[in-house]
């Protein structure tokens, strides 16, 4: 049943991500914006219930089943990954450069932060 429980949770959040999209016009996909409100929820509240516990261990120790659907895609699209293959490795490039930047950056600005905290402290 705690299991149940976290996955209601997980589907409310979801569906108030997307009712939010809906109401508001956010070019966000709506179970993001449901993910951020609960990581919000999260912050305020200070814990995680337990059946929330439970149900991402439950999601986490079966994560390498999520990616079938995906694979078979793969297989399924192959030729025309083969035919449309340089326009898919740029994005894939570009994206993983811009990624990579964007992480640096917030490295070093967070890295930034706590240092001067340090130095207020001492």
């Amino acid at each position: 049943m705690t299991i149940l429980s976290g996955i209601t949770i997980l589907l409310i959040y979801q569906l108030a991500g997307e009712i939010s999209v809906l109401l508001l016009g956010i070019p966000v996909p709506g179970p993001v914006l449901g993910m951020i409100m609960l990581f919000l929820t999260l912050l305020v509240r200070n814990r995680s219930s337990e059946s929330l516990d439970a149900t991402a261990t439950a999601l986490l120790s079966h994560l390498s089943l999520l990616f079938v659907p995906a694979g078979v895609g793969i297989i399924v699209h192959f030729d025309r990954i083969i035919e449309e293959w340089i326009p898919l490795t740029a994005a894939l490039v570009v994206s993983t450069v811009v990624t990579m930047m964007a992480t640096a950056a917030i490295m070093r600005g967070s890295t930034h932060l706590s240092s001067r905290g340090d130095d207020k402290n001492a």
